[in-house]
């Protein structure tokens, strides 16, 4: 079955794994129903690749920021650099950024960069787009802090973390997890959340939906993870792609009208 109003709140187009077909598959994704795209860096580099494909695209926006596990070589001015990329048109919000303890980068280097960042999303007024792998309590006691208009990505707490996160004020995305057989807490999640504080997302070229686990994941694939949550739901999938895409459109201020 076909969809529109595809909005993916969070994907990394710049992956060496789209080398070989990126522009042909970004030009054909409005045409598979997309009709937004967020890519996300993880420094400083992928920031300027991914306000690139924004230029070239008219569906493709662009966050800018440093990933937990990009640490090695974050220079002193980074702040400064970061908030000077935001100044683009199509820069929609700082990240990615947050916590990933399942790697071995330094706790306390995660946490200062994670606060400075949240610190200039506050600044700037923009929204704040938030990984969180096996940092739960370290990531929400920062949001507690600070109360940021974040973003938790690909979340993976429980529903009781879910509802502290909707009490702060943030929205969540979830994606492809939601229809592996494994996934208890993310289907309990997309059940209960108000409908409001939702958004869906690939993470591509990771996390690839059911029956394409394991492959590589695009915009288009979502659908997968739509007919699930709609079907825990009570809706029809199409009606859940439309809430959806409002909702990112409202979380990443995008002018009306602006979606493809």
């Amino acid at each position: 079955m076909s969809y529109h109003n595809i909005f993916d709140s969070h994907a990394h187009y710049d992956d060496a794994w789209f080398d070989e077909d990126r522009d042909e598959l970004l030009a054909a994704l409005p045409e598979m129903g997309v009709c937004g795209i967020v890519n996300n860096a993880v420094d400083l580099k992928t920031a300027r690749g991914v306000i690139e494909l924004a230029e070239r695209y008219p569906h493709c926006y662009a966050a800018v920021g440093f990933h937990p596990e990009n640490l090695d070589d974050v220079p002193d001015d980074y702040l400064e650099q970061l908030a000077a990329l935001t100044e683009h048109p199509k820069v929609v919000a700082v990240g990615e950024t947050g916590l990933d303890y399942h790697w071995d980068t330094p706790k306390p280097l995660q946490l200062r960069v994670f606060e400075e960042q949240i610190r200039l999303s506050l600044d700037l007024d923009m929204p704040l787009v938030v990984h969180d792998r096996e940092a739960h309590g370290d990531v929400f006691d920062l949001l507690r802090k600070y109360r940021p208009n974040a973003l938790v990505h690909c979340f993976s707490g429980s529903a009781e973390l879910m509802r502290e996160a909707v009490r702060l004020g943030c929205c969540i995305s979830l994606g492809g997890v939601v229809t592996f057989k494994n996934a208890r807490q993310s289907v309990e999640v997309a059940a209960e959340i108000p409908i409001d504080r939702l958004l869906l997302e690939t993470d591509a070229p990771y996390m690839a939906p059911v029956p394409f686990r394991g492959k590589r994941n695009d915009s288009s694939k979502i659908s997968y993870a739509a007919e699930k949550i709609a079907e825990l739901r009570g809706m029809s999938a199409q009606e859940l792609l439309d809430i959806t895409a409002q909702n990112a459109a409202r979380f990443y201020r995008l002018p009306k009208g602006e979606l493809t």
